[in-house]
């Protein structure tokens, strides 16, 4: 049993088994069970800038979004397992398909243009390269009063 701090609930394992009926696996909706692990994500630094490797496992390409806005840049991926194929036979019993989406943000900073930022998504890994930019202090416009 790990405290939270170390990404795990601490009571996880002591309940886990006290709702184990047969009445909850049929009527439960199934979905993973840290749904909160979804989105893992690597920083890494150079010279250059930052990369930014999100594992997404189970989404295709089109099923992501990426916004930049307020100097934050946002990250949405959204899933549905309910297609029905045509001429499909027979009735599940149950799925254990994830439906549903996820956002994670990160701040980038205003002075970062969102068409400097460069994305690929290969192999259910979403990879993000951020140039680092100075931050652009507005000018020191001193306006001096005259004394009479």
């Amino acid at each position: 049993m790990l405290p939270s701090i170390f990404g795990e609930n601490l009571f996880d394992t002591f309940f886990d088994d006290a709702f184990d009926t047969d009445f909850f696996r049929r009527h439960m909706p199934a979905a993973p069970k840290h749904v909160n692990g979804l989105m893992k994500t690597d920083v890494k630094e150079s010279d250059q800038g930052f990369q930014l490797s999100i594992d997404l496992p189970g989404y295709k390409k089109d099923e992501v979004q990426i916004a930049a806005d307020g100097g934050y840049l946002t990250i949405t991926a959204a899933h549905n397992s309910d297609e029905k194929e045509e001429g499909e036979v027979g009735k599940f019993i149950r799925r254990e398909r994830y439906s549903g989406s996820c956002r994670r943000s990160f701040y980038i900073g205003e002075d970062v243009k969102p068409e400097d930022v460069k994305a690929k998504f290969e192999d259910g890994i979403l990879t993000l390269r951020i140039p680092k930019v100075e931050p652009q202090l507005p000018e020191q416009t001193t306006k001096y009063i005259a004394i009479e």
